[in-house]
Protein backbone atom coordinates (compact mmCIF):
# COMPACT_ATOMS: atom_id res chain seq x y z
CA UNK A 1 0.00 0.00 0.00
CA UNK A 2 1.44 3.59 -0.68
CA UNK A 3 1.80 5.73 1.67
CA UNK A 4 -0.22 9.04 1.14
CA UNK A 5 2.08 12.32 1.48
CA UNK A 6 1.05 15.66 1.95
CA UNK A 7 3.13 18.98 1.08
CA UNK A 8 2.58 21.84 3.41
CA UNK A 9 5.22 24.35 2.05
CA UNK A 10 8.37 22.76 1.72
CA UNK A 11 7.57 19.93 4.21
CA UNK A 12 5.79 16.66 3.40
CA UNK A 13 4.11 14.77 5.87
CA UNK A 14 1.62 11.57 6.37
CA UNK A 15 -1.79 11.84 6.25
CA UNK A 16 -1.79 9.83 9.72
CA UNK A 17 0.16 13.02 10.83
CA UNK A 18 -2.02 15.40 9.50
CA UNK A 19 -4.87 13.69 11.12
CA UNK A 20 -2.77 14.18 14.39
CA UNK A 21 -2.36 17.56 14.06
CA UNK A 22 -5.99 17.92 13.54
CA UNK A 23 -7.03 16.52 16.38
CA UNK A 24 -6.06 19.57 18.68
CA UNK A 25 -7.08 23.32 18.91
CA UNK A 26 -3.45 24.16 17.85
CA UNK A 27 0.01 22.74 17.06
CA UNK A 28 2.43 23.04 20.18
CA UNK A 29 5.51 24.57 18.72
CA UNK A 30 7.76 23.11 20.98
CA UNK A 31 6.59 19.73 20.14
CA UNK A 32 6.27 18.66 16.44
CA UNK A 33 9.89 18.11 15.18
CA UNK A 34 8.88 19.26 11.70
CA UNK A 35 7.97 22.68 13.13
CA UNK A 36 11.94 22.96 13.82
CA UNK A 37 12.75 22.23 10.40
CA UNK A 38 11.27 25.33 8.89
CA UNK A 39 13.27 27.99 7.83
CA UNK A 40 13.29 31.67 9.59
CA UNK A 41 11.47 33.36 6.81
CA UNK A 42 8.47 29.88 6.94
CA UNK A 43 8.72 30.81 11.05
CA UNK A 44 7.67 34.72 10.16
CA UNK A 45 3.82 36.15 10.83
CA UNK A 46 3.04 39.31 9.81
CA UNK A 47 0.76 41.46 12.33
CA UNK A 48 -0.97 44.48 11.33
CA UNK A 49 -1.63 46.89 13.56
CA UNK A 50 -2.67 50.43 13.86
CA UNK A 51 0.78 52.18 13.78
CA UNK A 52 1.92 54.96 15.72
CA UNK A 53 1.97 54.65 19.77
CA UNK A 54 0.50 51.11 18.77
CA UNK A 55 3.90 49.96 16.90
CA UNK A 56 5.91 50.74 19.74
CA UNK A 57 3.80 49.30 22.72
CA UNK A 58 3.26 45.91 20.72
CA UNK A 59 7.12 45.51 20.13
CA UNK A 60 7.59 45.44 23.90
CA UNK A 61 4.72 43.66 24.96
CA UNK A 62 4.24 41.20 22.14
CA UNK A 63 6.76 41.02 19.83
CA UNK A 64 10.59 40.85 21.45
CA UNK A 65 9.02 38.47 23.67
CA UNK A 66 7.26 35.90 21.65
CA UNK A 67 10.25 35.05 19.27
CA UNK A 68 12.47 34.29 21.96
CA UNK A 69 9.65 32.17 23.85
CA UNK A 70 8.51 30.06 20.57
CA UNK A 71 11.63 30.83 17.69
CA UNK A 72 8.52 32.34 15.32
CA UNK A 73 8.98 35.80 14.17
CA UNK A 74 5.97 38.36 14.98
CA UNK A 75 6.46 41.33 12.58
CA UNK A 76 4.26 44.39 13.30
CA UNK A 77 2.66 46.23 10.00
CA UNK A 78 0.93 49.51 10.36
CA UNK A 79 -2.09 49.12 8.42
CA UNK A 80 -4.98 51.61 7.54
CA UNK A 81 -8.03 52.51 9.75
CA UNK A 82 -10.59 49.92 9.27
CA UNK A 83 -8.44 47.74 6.77
CA UNK A 84 -11.68 45.26 5.83
CA UNK A 85 -11.18 46.02 2.13
CA UNK A 86 -7.85 44.92 1.92
CA UNK A 87 -8.34 41.69 4.16
CA UNK A 88 -11.08 41.21 1.83
CA UNK A 89 -8.74 41.45 -1.15
CA UNK A 90 -6.21 39.68 0.19
CA UNK A 91 -8.53 36.30 0.76
CA UNK A 92 -10.26 36.27 -2.55
CA UNK A 93 -6.78 36.64 -4.27
CA UNK A 94 -5.32 34.36 -1.66
CA UNK A 95 -2.61 36.74 -1.30
CA UNK A 96 -1.54 37.66 2.27
CA UNK A 97 0.16 40.57 2.83
CA UNK A 98 -0.70 39.93 6.36
CA UNK A 99 -1.43 36.68 8.42
CA UNK A 100 -3.29 38.20 11.40
CA UNK A 101 -4.54 41.49 12.10
CA UNK A 102 -5.57 43.91 14.75
CA UNK A 103 -9.10 44.76 14.04
CA UNK A 104 -11.69 46.68 15.96
CA UNK A 105 -15.17 44.89 16.99
CA UNK A 106 -16.91 46.54 14.37
CA UNK A 107 -14.20 45.43 11.55
CA UNK A 108 -14.81 42.45 12.65
CA UNK A 109 -18.68 42.39 12.53
CA UNK A 110 -18.48 43.53 9.18
CA UNK A 111 -15.98 40.78 7.90
CA UNK A 112 -17.80 38.15 9.22
CA UNK A 113 -21.03 39.31 7.89
CA UNK A 114 -19.71 40.04 4.15
CA UNK A 115 -18.56 36.41 3.37
CA UNK A 116 -16.69 35.06 7.03
CA UNK A 117 -12.98 36.52 5.86
CA UNK A 118 -11.70 35.09 9.13
CA UNK A 119 -10.29 31.98 11.14
CA UNK A 120 -12.21 30.46 14.07
CA UNK A 121 -9.62 30.87 16.44
CA UNK A 122 -9.87 28.09 18.45
CA UNK A 123 -7.45 29.25 21.39
CA UNK A 124 -8.35 27.74 24.89
CA UNK A 125 -6.26 29.12 27.52
CA UNK A 126 -6.62 30.11 30.93
CA UNK A 127 -5.98 33.58 30.09
CA UNK A 128 -8.79 33.79 27.33
CA UNK A 129 -11.48 31.85 29.46
CA UNK A 130 -10.78 34.87 31.97
CA UNK A 131 -11.27 37.26 29.77
CA UNK A 132 -14.97 38.51 29.52
CA UNK A 133 -17.33 37.63 27.27
CA UNK A 134 -18.14 41.06 26.36
CA UNK A 135 -14.42 41.14 25.15
CA UNK A 136 -13.78 38.12 22.90
CA UNK A 137 -16.03 35.90 20.17
CA UNK A 138 -15.17 33.10 17.95
CA UNK A 139 -13.17 35.12 15.48
CA UNK A 140 -11.94 37.82 17.89
CA UNK A 141 -9.46 37.89 20.94
CA UNK A 142 -9.57 41.09 22.63
CA UNK A 143 -6.72 43.09 23.36
CA UNK A 144 -7.78 46.94 24.54
CA UNK A 145 -10.58 48.97 25.06
CA UNK A 146 -11.23 52.64 24.00
CA UNK A 147 -13.81 54.61 24.76
CA UNK A 148 -15.22 58.02 23.39
CA UNK A 149 -16.06 60.82 25.92
CA UNK A 150 -15.61 64.40 25.99
CA UNK A 151 -12.79 66.54 27.80
CA UNK A 152 -13.04 69.91 29.02
CA UNK A 153 -10.35 72.89 29.47
CA UNK A 154 -10.38 73.21 33.54
CA UNK A 155 -8.83 76.57 32.91
CA UNK A 156 -12.33 77.75 31.53
CA UNK A 157 -14.88 75.84 33.69
CA UNK A 158 -13.70 77.15 36.65
CA UNK A 159 -15.97 75.80 39.59
CA UNK A 160 -18.40 74.85 37.79
CA UNK A 161 -17.57 71.02 35.71
CA UNK A 162 -19.68 70.02 33.60
CA UNK A 163 -20.66 66.23 34.49
CA UNK A 164 -22.85 64.94 31.91
CA UNK A 165 -23.51 64.69 27.99
CA UNK A 166 -26.11 67.27 29.17
CA UNK A 167 -24.33 69.96 30.36
CA UNK A 168 -22.89 69.93 27.17
CA UNK A 169 -26.27 71.12 25.89
CA UNK A 170 -26.68 73.46 28.54
CA UNK A 171 -25.07 76.46 26.68
CA UNK A 172 -26.31 78.94 29.85
CA UNK A 173 -24.92 77.12 32.60
CA UNK A 174 -22.02 76.36 30.79
CA UNK A 175 -21.21 79.02 28.19
CA UNK A 176 -18.26 77.76 26.01
CA UNK A 177 -16.87 76.46 22.54
CA UNK A 178 -18.26 73.49 21.58
CA UNK A 179 -16.62 70.93 19.56
CA UNK A 180 -18.47 67.66 17.95
CA UNK A 181 -17.49 65.15 15.92
CA UNK A 182 -18.18 65.32 12.20
CA UNK A 183 -19.23 61.80 12.36
CA UNK A 184 -22.61 60.29 13.33
CA UNK A 185 -20.59 57.34 15.12
CA UNK A 186 -20.82 58.25 18.40
CA UNK A 187 -22.22 61.49 18.13
CA UNK A 188 -25.87 60.13 17.32
CA UNK A 189 -25.33 58.77 20.77
CA UNK A 190 -24.23 61.13 22.77
CA UNK A 191 -27.63 63.04 21.78
CA UNK A 192 -29.56 60.47 23.01
CA UNK A 193 -27.82 60.20 26.16
CA UNK A 194 -27.90 63.64 26.55
CA UNK A 195 -31.51 64.12 25.90
CA UNK A 196 -31.77 61.44 28.59
CA UNK A 197 -32.55 57.87 27.02
CA UNK A 198 -30.79 55.44 29.39
CA UNK A 199 -27.47 53.86 28.29
CA UNK A 200 -29.12 50.32 27.85
CA UNK A 201 -31.91 51.61 25.59
CA UNK A 202 -29.90 53.55 23.31
CA UNK A 203 -30.11 50.71 20.37
CA UNK A 204 -31.64 50.82 18.00
CA UNK A 205 -30.64 54.51 18.02
CA UNK A 206 -33.95 56.72 17.46
CA UNK A 207 -32.25 58.79 14.44
CA UNK A 208 -35.03 61.68 14.17
CA UNK A 209 -34.96 62.05 18.11
CA UNK A 210 -31.25 62.91 17.53
CA UNK A 211 -30.99 64.90 15.50
CA UNK A 212 -33.69 66.93 16.57
CA UNK A 213 -31.42 67.32 20.28
CA UNK A 214 -28.75 68.44 17.50
CA UNK A 215 -30.90 70.93 16.27
CA UNK A 216 -30.42 72.96 20.06
CA UNK A 217 -26.61 72.83 19.88
CA UNK A 218 -25.79 73.10 16.45
CA UNK A 219 -25.33 77.18 16.52
CA UNK A 220 -22.90 76.29 19.22
CA UNK A 221 -20.59 74.09 18.07
CA UNK A 222 -17.53 76.09 17.01
CA UNK A 223 -15.55 73.14 15.24
CA UNK A 224 -16.65 70.08 13.92
CA UNK A 225 -13.84 67.88 14.09
CA UNK A 226 -12.94 64.65 11.38
CA UNK A 227 -9.60 63.49 13.14
CA UNK A 228 -8.63 62.07 16.68
CA UNK A 229 -5.21 64.38 16.19
CA UNK A 230 -7.31 67.80 15.42
CA UNK A 231 -9.25 67.07 18.77
CA UNK A 232 -6.03 67.03 20.68
CA UNK A 233 -4.66 70.13 19.17
CA UNK A 234 -7.70 72.43 19.41
CA UNK A 235 -7.95 70.73 23.43
CA UNK A 236 -4.03 71.95 23.76
CA UNK A 237 -4.19 75.12 22.33
CA UNK A 238 -7.81 76.49 23.83
CA UNK A 239 -9.18 76.91 20.79
CA UNK A 240 -12.26 74.87 22.02
CA UNK A 241 -13.35 74.58 25.27
CA UNK A 242 -15.02 71.13 25.16
CA UNK A 243 -14.68 68.27 22.96
CA UNK A 244 -15.70 65.04 22.55
CA UNK A 245 -12.86 62.78 21.44
CA UNK A 246 -11.53 59.78 22.39
CA UNK A 247 -9.80 58.78 25.76
CA UNK A 248 -6.35 58.01 24.56
CA UNK A 249 -6.25 62.00 22.08
CA UNK A 250 -7.25 63.88 25.54
CA UNK A 251 -4.91 61.72 27.88
CA UNK A 252 -1.73 62.96 25.11
CA UNK A 253 -2.23 66.45 25.99
CA UNK A 254 -3.43 66.19 29.66
CA UNK A 255 0.47 64.09 29.76
CA UNK A 256 2.01 67.57 27.91
CA UNK A 257 0.33 69.51 31.30
CA UNK A 258 -2.92 71.14 29.72
CA UNK A 259 -5.37 71.76 31.75
CA UNK A 260 -7.40 69.24 30.64
CA UNK A 261 -9.75 66.84 32.36
CA UNK A 262 -11.47 63.90 30.65
CA UNK A 263 -15.05 62.87 31.98
CA UNK A 264 -16.00 59.20 32.09
CA UNK A 265 -19.75 59.50 32.69
CA UNK A 266 -21.57 57.19 30.32
CA UNK A 267 -18.37 56.73 27.71
CA UNK A 268 -19.49 54.63 24.85
CA UNK A 269 -16.54 51.96 24.41
CA UNK A 270 -15.64 49.49 21.85
CA UNK A 271 -12.96 47.44 21.44
CA UNK A 272 -9.91 46.18 19.01
CA UNK A 273 -9.03 42.18 19.20
CA UNK A 274 -6.61 39.52 17.37
CA UNK A 275 -8.21 38.00 13.95
CA UNK A 276 -6.41 35.92 11.80
CA UNK A 277 -7.30 35.97 8.32
CA UNK A 278 -8.95 33.30 6.60
CA UNK A 279 -6.89 31.43 4.34
CA UNK A 280 -3.45 32.15 5.71
CA UNK A 281 -1.30 29.59 6.05
CA UNK A 282 -0.04 30.38 8.68
CA UNK A 283 -2.78 30.56 10.94
CA UNK A 284 -1.99 27.93 13.81
CA UNK A 285 1.84 30.44 14.11
CA UNK A 286 -1.00 33.14 14.85
CA UNK A 287 -2.96 31.02 16.94
CA UNK A 288 0.46 30.87 19.14
CA UNK A 289 0.94 34.27 19.00
CA UNK A 290 -2.97 34.90 20.29
CA UNK A 291 -2.13 32.22 23.04
CA UNK A 292 1.01 34.65 24.14
CA UNK A 293 -0.88 37.94 23.65
CA UNK A 294 -3.94 37.68 25.45
CA UNK A 295 -2.31 37.50 28.87
CA UNK A 296 -2.56 39.85 31.95
CA UNK A 297 1.09 40.79 32.18
CA UNK A 298 1.94 41.16 28.79
CA UNK A 299 -1.26 43.28 28.07
CA UNK A 300 0.15 45.99 30.99
CA UNK A 301 3.42 46.53 28.91
CA UNK A 302 2.13 48.16 26.24
CA UNK A 303 -0.51 50.87 28.45
CA UNK A 304 2.46 52.79 29.07
CA UNK A 305 2.70 53.84 25.49
CA UNK A 306 -1.10 53.94 24.58
CA UNK A 307 -3.79 54.78 27.05
CA UNK A 308 -6.49 52.48 26.43
CA UNK A 309 -7.63 49.46 28.76
CA UNK A 310 -6.43 45.96 28.46
CA UNK A 311 -8.98 43.38 28.31
CA UNK A 312 -7.52 40.87 31.01
CA UNK A 313 -8.16 41.34 34.25
CA UNK A 314 -5.55 40.65 35.64
CA UNK A 315 -3.56 43.42 33.54
CA UNK A 316 -4.19 45.61 36.16
CA UNK A 317 -1.93 43.94 38.81
CA UNK A 318 1.43 44.64 36.56
CA UNK A 319 -0.07 48.51 35.81
CA UNK A 320 0.91 51.49 38.31
CA UNK A 321 -1.92 52.74 40.02
CA UNK A 322 -1.27 56.23 38.58
CA UNK A 323 -1.18 54.88 35.12
CA UNK A 324 -4.39 52.39 35.39
CA UNK A 325 -6.29 55.61 36.63
CA UNK A 326 -6.46 57.09 33.08
CA UNK A 327 -7.44 53.80 31.26
CA UNK A 328 -10.80 52.78 29.83
CA UNK A 329 -11.19 49.76 31.86
CA UNK A 330 -10.16 50.62 35.24
CA UNK A 331 -12.57 49.95 37.56
CA UNK A 332 -13.94 52.91 38.43
CA UNK A 333 -13.47 54.70 34.77
CA UNK A 334 -15.80 51.69 33.39
CA UNK A 335 -18.62 51.64 35.93
CA UNK A 336 -20.87 53.77 33.93
CA UNK A 337 -19.51 52.79 30.57
CA UNK A 338 -22.14 52.17 27.76
CA UNK A 339 -20.79 49.63 25.10
CA UNK A 340 -21.03 50.92 21.52
CA UNK A 341 -22.88 48.23 19.29
CA UNK A 342 -20.99 47.44 16.72
CA UNK A 343 -23.68 44.98 14.95
CA UNK A 344 -25.98 48.10 14.79
CA UNK A 345 -23.82 50.55 12.98
CA UNK A 346 -22.38 47.87 10.57
CA UNK A 347 -26.21 47.15 9.16
CA UNK A 348 -26.84 50.76 9.32
CA UNK A 349 -23.67 53.05 9.08
CA UNK A 350 -24.52 54.01 5.41
CA UNK A 351 -27.77 54.96 5.88
CA UNK A 352 -27.70 56.80 8.96
CA UNK A 353 -24.76 58.63 7.74
CA UNK A 354 -26.20 59.80 4.89
CA UNK A 355 -28.98 61.66 7.19
CA UNK A 356 -26.47 63.15 9.81
CA UNK A 357 -24.62 64.70 6.28
CA UNK A 358 -28.15 65.99 5.11
CA UNK A 359 -28.40 67.25 8.72
CA UNK A 360 -25.26 69.17 8.29
CA UNK A 361 -25.92 70.91 5.54
CA UNK A 362 -29.26 72.17 6.40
Amino acid sequence: MTKKLTRIGNLVIGRRRILQLAGGTTIALTAPSYWRKLSAQEKRIVVRDPGGPYSAGFQEAFHTDFKKATGIESVGVAGQHEPTSLIKGMVDTKSYTWDMALLSRAAHDQLLGEGNYLEKLNVDTPSIRATAAHFKTDFFAGNNVFTAMYAFRTDHFKGNEPKTWADIWNVKDFPGRRCLRKHPFDTIEMALLADGVPGDKLYPLDIPRALKKLDQIKKEVAVWWTGGAQTSQLLKTGEVDICTTWNARAQTVIDENAPVKIVWNQNLWSSEGWCIIRGTPKADMCREFIKFAVDGERQAKWTKHVSYGPTHPDAFKYIPEATAKKLPTYPENFKTAIQADAVYWGKNKDKVTEQFESWLLS
